[in-house]
């Protein structure tokens, strides 16, 4: 594929009709669209996108095409606009679609971090214990694991609370994979449902409540909808949950290691600084996601120099931090999911050069030109399973519509719960699949598009009757 691609790239380059794009200036922006240039980008992230799907036949890492694929459609961006002097404009865009990267990024890894962190104090592990203690079976779990996301991601965001809720769902349904995979369907769905009615709870959500468009109020006007999005599949699959109670343990209770709950503890408040951080100082919220980092870190010496004291008896503080320092920070963030974290940046990369060349708006003018408002952020819930909703949601606050608040209420809502119809929709999906891998997969999810789907259409109807 590489080999073909590059030949493309290098024959594409003769091909690519210059005197079209002639009588330019500084600061204008090509249209990409008709030339070569365009219909071969739009064909390497096709088929980067196909080997995505086909990532559990082919044991390809998500993130490899996508990875590819964004550097190759860039670089033929910028050689076209180089070819007219326009180089100092591709940078700029590049940049830009860069930042959004970088603090999507960085708000991932810290909340990964922290997860990796609870998950070595043996926190899910206790919870995993007490769960199962309750006498609860798995369909009584399916559908705690499921409201719980979906009350918690509204505050939580709606990754953070599916990677929480996944690790207690892999615990618990550790000798059954059939739960696992239905649960972590039941999960995304919730998730991204949650999200949808809180300005913090997907960054879809966010960019609008950024935008002024919605108050902060507004959002909650989409609780039902949100609610019936989620239980409606949730309904449908509660009859093919396996029956039974999952396993006891054979070892005693399991006890929360030292600063385990202060972690949580601390997770929480990094979240309610990230937060503050966004609505009272107008600041990214991976700003206060790193801040957060710090409290951890700072308690994580405080771990290392105890246990230190405790088993070596030295009262001195440790030079370097190692296997034997009781608490290492690092090896944390060593343990992120970094495939996902790499296909988010391939993706937002590649569908970033798709705009560029001018895609997402001549995509957004036909839909809300021709097709009317309501038909068009129907699809745009649709597009945003296929494509991710972030760019999606942002060539819709880019084109700015002119819609009523209702339909700027329909558009978060099916921007935000249209990804649940595809593992790869949302940030939750793709994110499950890693942790999950192998249990949670594109096809595991793809069978139960059509429930999801009729949640979906509910959802819309009941914001049509209700808002």
């Amino acid at each position: 594929m590489i080999i073909i691609t590059l030949i493309l790239f290098a024959v594409g380059g003769f091909l690519w009709p210059i005197s079209v794009l002639a009588s330019v200036n500084e600061h204008d922006i090509l249209d990409l669209t008709a030339e070569p240039v365009g219909y071969l980008a739009l064909m390497i992230f096709f088929v980067a996108y196909a080997l995505v799907i086909l990532e559990e036949k082919l044991h390809l890492h998500k993130s490899k095409p996508v990875l590819l694929a964004a550097g190759i459609i860039w670089a033929m961006i910028a050689f076209a606009y180089a070819s007219q002097g326009l180089n100092e404009t591709t940078e700029v865009a590049l940049k830009h679609n860069f930042l959004e990267y970088s603090e999507l990024f960085f708000f991932l890894l810290v909340a990964m971090t922290y997860i990796s962190a609870m998950i070595e104090r043996d926190v899910f592990q206790a919870l995993h214990f007490w769960l199962v203690s309750k006498g609860l079976n798995y369909r009584q779990m399916f559908w705690l694991t499921g409201i719980l996301t979906f009350f918690i991601s509204p505050v939580a965001d709606n990754l953070t609370t599916a990677l929480i809720m996944c690790t207690v769902v892999m615990t618990i349904g550790a000798n059954k994979p059939e739960f696992i995979a239905i649960s972590c369907v039941n999960i995304v769905v919730a998730a991204n449902a949650g999200g949808a009615f809180s300005p913090f709870g997907d960054i879809t959500t966010l960019m609008v409540w950024q935008k002024d468009i919605l108050d902060f109020e507004d959002f909650f006007k989409l609780f039902i909808p949100a609610a019936i999005n989620f239980v409606v599949p949730a309904a449908i699959m509660h009859a093919f949950v396996p029956q039974g109670m999952p396993t006891l343990p054979e070892e005693d209770a399991i006890q929360i290691k030292h600063g385990g709950l202060v972690i949580v503890g601390l997770f929480l408040l990094t979240i309610i600084t990230s937060i503050a951080f966004h609505q009272f100082l107008h600041l990214s919220a991976a700003f206060g996601m790193l801040t957060g980092l710090g409290y951890l870190k700072f308690f994580g010496y405080y771990l290392r120099l105890r246990h230190r004291r405790e088993f070596s008896g030295f009262d001195s503080i440790p030079g370097t931090e190692g296997s034997g320092s009781g608490f290492d920070v690092f090896s944390q963030i060593a343990k992120a999911e970094w495939d996902t974290l790499f296909f988010f940046y391939g993706v937002i990369m590649c569908v970033g050069g798709l705009g560029f060349i001018g895609y997402l708006s001549i995509a957004s003018d036909f839909i809300y030109g021709e097709l009317g408002a309501t038909t068009a952020n129907i699809i745009v819930g649709v597009l945003s399973a296929i494509v991710d909703n972030i760019p999606v949601m942002f060539a819709v606050l880019t084109m700015n519509p002119d819609m009523s608040e209702s339909q700027w209420l329909l558009v978060t809502l099916t921007a935000g719960v249209g990804g649940s119809l595809l593992s790869v929709g949302s940030a939750a999906g793709v994110a499950l699949m890693g942790q999950a891998r192998g249990d949670y997969t594109f096809f595991s999810h793809l069978k139960w598009t059509p429930a999801i789907a009729l949640g979906y259409a509910a959802s819309i109807g009941a914001h049509m009757l209700i808002n």
